[in-house]
């Protein structure tokens, strides 16, 4: 089983996410540096292969520059290549529209598709000079270097562009069954030397593109899933090297081959909840391939999917996002997707129709595999048998238990060696439940992996098409048992391949409590682990959808963790086609059947996902171009609920989800909630009102604005008259109506306001500092309370224990956020609600107010321009930091309270109030700081440009 020394091979490196503190970001106040960080749109820093806009946006950083030096003018130096990186002609250099380097217009003409152009960009600003005795102020102009060069080139952007048509198998299948995916391949002679090559790659299912016997790209569960009948994702990537290598020359002259491994995934395979549906796009599974090569000569040439190709089976026996992956590799056929290989036997292939009018490119990354976790902990579990009769029947086989100390969203990567016919079984459970694993929350996900193995030495494996949410694995059928198992485990011989969206990481919190730090990274844990591909509720069980209320909660919180402006871009475009096929922003997006969800119906919290989450986008990142996109969706929205809402504005019809969840709610009844789901949805629509009045203002269109802030008005008086005495007090006595009414600002008056602020303190000490709040009332409470001066109370929340709470899941042993208050019960047992995921991100939603309040740091300006920072010590905290990358660069809050030494005070001083505040804000350039310290709120805030600041209270 093992190598001749008793070791297998290494195990492939972890990668874990760098930290990040506010002690180690640079002071911006230095010498004048050239930009950095240059990016296009929203996709990643750097280089894009096969951008989505023919006129992409342009943003870069200024790290560090003199004191006082603001930029006034930039200009773009841009040059047009060939595919091969061979420039057309001489640099162009043009002035950019705006020089403060956050999404500056394209200042060209457009760009044509797989036209491809390299920029640099250099900013020229002013430091103002003091008058002196003999000199009058002057400004003195200085002028960066150039950035360093990125590249643009654009991907198929017309219809005309594509030639490659889906094809996958011929052969009869059984829709209403599990299918075996099947694999393409065409071989193609190239006559004449190569210089670059392109492919665009995508499926009906998914897809995994071979070239000559290696993979392209590194892209997971490609295509990823969009409203496929009118947005179907192309990846593109890079296959010049591969093609030049696989070349006797290493021009590119000769036979090559194309391959790809189908499989199901979202398109037809077996998802949703209620035991699932098929089908659900179509019953074919295709490749659409197409790969353009550019000759030295100047010419092109494409290879694409076609009735050429033909189709034939691998060792995968079976894959689904839910259930799992089997393989036999005993059935492996080297060299399939290299030249020479024998397809006699392979059948043709069905040919669809061109899918050209719905193929796009991306405006998102790709999901791929981020990191690898060792396991924490291995044990060994027997076998368990019970006797009938004479009979012994196996109730459970001897297994090793694995835990890899971190709940993720991914797969596992084992090596191992054994005979041929050994089959390895994975089984994956977020929990677990009696010392065994929880599997009872994931419902009808099976979430088992098996692997056969070919016997010809160590072999190496991971699942293709299948992700699961897990900590915990157990692993039966390993050669030698168990024992042997957790030996070679231990050893390196399974890993956990942490698999999501690639998103640049953005923010950072940290404080004196270590359970606090561990909520956070709860909180930023579950993000990662559903944003796979679109947001979704939760990666494990049988569902696994992208819930509008969900990520309406959490937005702010997304949007501090990571830059996911792309991803959600995305998912927007489709929340706007499924909202105008249905009538009403749906429960989620991409829409499928499911029950009770089945036609979606408008309800507030999910239906305001509409307008939250672009707006909270656009205060993030500045986009303005995202606004102008979503604003008909938006608006159609807000629209909506007026047209249902009664006379007084009040939206009292209709099913209402309400405050989804509280901890109220029992196991089998999620919406029986402690306030009226009328209030709820009233107060969401006075917030929506108000945001799209603002919106309209942003885009110009002052008639509209007027209107939508009228109507916020007129909502804000019948919410008053129905939901209200008048005088603060709210008719349904909950933490989360007076939270919704604080926030939302529905109170009337500062006098209603107060009394609203005192009465939700009230409610906590009444509670014993326990939440009792669920999706509606959760991302609003602590800071509702932080705003009507009850902070103690905020803090009360936090650092409670005792369920229902955020730090119970913490003493719980929780990795990431719960789906439910007590998904896990305090004597370890599970919930027996049909809803108990460990990995839903929306209570986790309490991180902005830990950014924002805690530590102190916000955006007081789209995009961060301006920074307020604005920190509240409390609850014994002796120190606390907010570390985010603004779309001008780094920027933190970081404070501690000090004695007359200067050195960190204990809690237990810090909570009797003693300590001298300390704050240092690091600003950075292009933006300022807002600053208002405990104590003096009521005076005019501080206004500090970029640098290192030191300031005491």
């Amino acid at each position: 089983m093992s190598q001749p020394d008793g070791a297998l091979p290494a195990a492939h490196p972890s990668t874990p996410e760098a930290a990040i503190t506010a002690a180690a970001l640079p002071d911006p106040v230095g010498e004048l540096t050239a930009p950095t960080h240059l990016k296009f749109e929203q996709y990643l820093p750097g280089d894009v292969l096969g951008g989505a806009s023919p006129t992409p946006r342009l943003s870069w950083e200024i790290p560090t520059a003199p004191a006082g030096w603001s930029a006034t003018d930039a200009e773009v130096e841009l040059t047009r290549t060939d595919p091969a990186g061979n420039p057309l002609g001489s640099p162009q250099t043009l002035p950019l529209a705006t020089a403060d380097g956050v999404l500056a217009d394209w200042p060209a003409a457009a760009l044509a598709s797989r036209e491809r152009v390299v920029v640099r960009v250099r900013v020229t600003g002013s430091v103002a000079v003091a008058a002196s005795a003999t000199t009058p102020a002057t400004a003195v102009p200085a002028t960066t270097g150039w950035s360093e060069p990125a590249v643009y080139e654009a991907g198929l952007l017309d219809a005309a562009d594509w030639q490659a048509l889906p094809v996958g198998p011929a052969w009869p299948e059984n829709p209403d069954s599990d299918r075996r995916p099947p694999r393409v391949r065409h071989e193609f002679r190239v006559d004449r030397p190569v210089v670059s090559a392109r492919a665009y790659v995508s499926a009906h299912g998914l897809i995994r593109a071979e070239l000559d016997g290696g993979r392209v790209g590194a892209d997971e569960l490609v295509p990823g899933w969009t409203v496929y009948g009118q947005r179907l994702v192309a990846r593109t990537y890079d296959v010049t090297g591969q093609l030049l290598d696989a070349s006797p020359a290493g021009d590119g002259v000769g036979t090559h081959a194309l391959g790809a491994q189908l499989a199901d995934g979202w398109y037809r395979g077996h998802i949703g909840f209620d035991g699932g549906y098929r089908n659900l796009y179509g019953d074919d599974v295709a490749a659409i391939i197409q790969v353009e090569l550019t000759h030295a000569d100047g010419s092109r040439s494409t290879v694409a999917t076609g009735p050429e190709w033909r189709a034939g089976a691998g060792e995968i026996l079976f894959t689904g996002l839910y259930d799992g992956e089997t393989v036999d590799a005993r059935l492996t056929t080297p060299g399939w997707s290299a030249p020479g290989f024998d397809d006699d036997a392979w059948s043709l292939v069905a040919v669809g129709d061109s899918d050209a009018e719905r193929l796009i490119m991306p405006v998102d990354a790709p999901v791929r595999a981020q990191e690898t976790l060792l396991p924490v902990a291995v044990t060994v579990q027997e076998r368990r048998a019970m006797r009938i009769g004479e009979a012994e029947i196996e109730t459970s086989p001897e297994r090793a238990l694995i835990d890899f100390g971190q709940n993720i969203s991914g797969r596992l990567r084992i090596r191992v060696a054994g005979p041929a016919g050994t089959t390895i079984t994975l089984r994956h459970a977020e929990v677990l439940e009696h010392g065994q694993l929880g599997t009872r929350p994931l419902r009808g996900a099976t979430a088992t992996d098996r692997y056969t193995l070919a016997g010809d030495g160590v072999e190496e494996w991971e699942p293709a098409f299948t992700i699961h949410g897990f900590r915990y694995a157990d692993v039966s059928g390993w050669p030698g048992g168990a024992a042997a198992a957790k030996r070679d485990i231990e050893a390196g011989a399974i890993t956990a391949v942490v698999v999501h969206t690639s998103m640049e990481r953005l923010g950072a919190f940290e404080c004196s409590d270590a359970r606090v730090n561990r909520l956070h990274e709860n909180s930023r844990w579950s993000m990662r682990d559903n944003f796979v591909a679109l947001p979704t509720d939760c990666p494990q069980r049988d569902e696994r959808l992208g819930w509008t209320g969900d990520i309406q909660a959490f937005a702010p919180t997304a949007a501090f963790h990571y830059g996911c402006t792309g991803l959600l871009s995305s998912w927007l475009a489709d929340l706007a086609i499924e909202q105008q096929a249905h009538g009403t922003v749906p429960w989620y997006v991409p829409v499928i059947p499911g029950g009770l969800w089945t036609p979606p119906r408008p309800a507030a919290v999910w239906g305001d996902a509409a307008t939250v989450v672009p707006w909270e986008l656009f205060r993030a990142t500045g986009d303005r171009d995202l606004l102008a996109q979503q604003y008909d969706s938006a608006k159609a929205w807000v629209d909506l609920v007026d047209s249902l809402a009664a006379d007084d504005h009040v939206w009292d019809s209709g099913m209402q989800l309400g405050d989804w969840l509280d901890p109220s709610a029992p196991p089998d009844n999620p919406m029986q909630a402690m306030t009226e789901p009328h209030l709820v949805a009233t107060a969401f629509f006075a917030q929506s009102a108000r945001i799209v009045a603002r919106w309209a203002q942003v885009l110009g269109n002052e008639e509209d604005a007027t209107h939508y802030a009228a109507l916020a008005e007129a909502i804000g008086e019948g919410f008053r008259a129905r939901f209200t005495d008048g005088a603060g007090r709210m008719t349904s006595d909950t933490q989360t109506a007076y939270a919704l009414a604080i926030t939302f600002d529905l109170t009337g008056s500062e006098g209603n306001r107060k009394v609203a602020g005192n009465r939700l303190a009230e409610l906590v000490e009444a509670s014993g500092g326990h939440v009792s709040t669920g999706f509606a009332g959760t991302p609003v409470l602590t800071g509702a309370l932080s705003a009507t001066g009850h902070a103690d109370a905020a803090y009360r929340l936090l650092l409670t224990t005792t369920c229902p709470s955020w730090l119970y899941t913490v003493t719980m042993g929780a990795t990431t956020t719960w789906e439910r208050w007590d998904s896990m019960l305090p004597d370890g047992s599970i919930n027996p609600g049909d809803m108990t995921s460990f990995n839903h991100y929306a209570l986790g939603a309490v991180a902005a107010w830990l950014q924002r309040s805690v530590a102190g740091m916000a955006p007081a300006a789209p995009g961060y321009r301006v920074i307020e920072v604005a920190p509240a010590p409390g609850g014994g905290l002796t120190h606390a930091e907010s570390v985010h990358r603004t779309p001008y660069g780094w920027a933190a809050s970081s404070w501690r309270l000090v004695d007359e030494d200067g050195h960190e005070i204990t809690s237990q001083a810090a909570a009797t109030g003693q300590g001298r505040l300390e704050v240092d804000v690091v600003v950075p350039v292009g933006a300022r700081a807002r600053i208002t310290l405990p104590g003096h709120e009521d005076e005019e805030p501080l206004e500090l440009p970029h640098g290192r600041h030191h300031l005491v209270a």
